[in-house]
């Protein structure tokens, strides 16, 4: 079982989300999110990290608003400079404003983050949930093809692919090319949480009804394993974060003009203890994104687990 995996865990004895017949479902259903919304904001960490990746975020996508240099090369602006208060990280050899590329650079991350996030969290949940729900030889063949997945190591696969594709340096194109690998994580784990699903009173009443296999997939079984597709979406950010540092960081993501925080990173190693201004601050940026997701994922894994009865603080 995978990390992602063992972090996540099935969903409760609550209302089946999908049962038509339950009476006040709709307001069972609005209560039992109403006390996930109360305990995720009890859990401290959780908060904390969400507050401090809307400032990244905010630093990102609004700072370039603001900020009077951008992350290209400029004639005015004086090369190889130490911090100051017109440059606060320096500048480059090339005459880079530092603060830019690392606000071009963290908007580049989260760009492709969130793209395959929610590209690999929908395609590996509609994988998942189809293999659990008709089990027989369409599960054995769908899960060893995720295991062929799962066996070749990603990081080679997805920089072999992004250096043979035309336009595979532009982020859309790298977070595509990082998504049709990613799913493999979720698919397992929300097959495992269809398994139990499966069998219980409210499909059974579905099939009797005359429901067919998409609308029990789509209409019960997805909403009610919504906890942990939930969870895996964001530790799945996490993830894409690092993945696509390092393939900018040897030469198989995002190229220049542009800019990413792994390039950043590996145009600036030599100097990690000459200039640490241009090495250390898009490191931390990395650590940070990942570190407030992670506790993020935290918090909705205790919020929406009804097994849960104790909060971090």
């Amino acid at each position: 079982m995978s990390d992602l995996e063992g972090r996540l865990s099935a969903p409760g004895g609550g209302r089946p989300a999908g049962d038509p017949a339950a009476p006040g479902a709709a307001a069972a259903e609005h209560g039992q999110w109403r006390l996930v919304r109360r305990r995720f904001r009890r859990h401290r960490p959780a908060m904390i990290s969400l507050f401090l990746l809307i400032a990244i975020a905010a630093f990102a996508f609004l700072g370039p608003l603001v900020w009077a240099w951008d992350h290209q090369v400029h004639r005015e602006i004086p090369s190889n400079a130490a911090p100051s208060l017109a440059h606060p990280l320096g500048t480059t050899n090339a005459g880079h404003d530092v603060m830019g590329q690392l606000m071009r650079g963290t908007q580049q991350s989260l760009q492709i983050a969130l793209t395959i996030s929610v590209l690999g969290t929908v395609f590996g949940a509609v994988w998942g949930a189809v293999a659990g729900y008709y089990r027989g030889w369409a599960d054995a063949v769908m899960m060893r093809i995720v295991d062929v997945f799962l066996v070749v190591p990603l990081l080679v696969v997805v920089a072999a692919v992004g250096g043979n594709v035309q336009g595979g340096t532009q982020w859309y194109s790298v977070a595509l090319i990082i998504a049709a690998f990613s799913w493999t994580s979720v698919s397992r784990v929300v097959r495992g949480v269809v398994l139990s699903l499966r069998e219980q009173e409210f499909i059974e009443a579905a099939r009797a009804a005359g429901a067919s296999g998409a609308r029990i997939v789509l209409r019960h079984l997805l909403p009610n394993a919504a906890g942990p597709i939930i969870v895996a979406a964001t530790l799945l950010i996490a993830t894409a974060v690092l993945l696509e540092a390092a393939l900018s960081f040897i030469g198989f993501g995002i190229q220049p003009p542009d800019i990413s925080l792994g390039q950043m990173i590996g145009t600036a190693q030599t100097a990690a203890f000459t200039r640490p201004w241009l090495f250390y601050p898009p490191g931390i940026v990395i650590v940070l994104i990942c570190l407030t997701i992670n506790f993020i994922g935290d918090g909705l894994r205790d919020a929406l687990d009804p097994r849960q009865t104790m909060v971090r603080r």
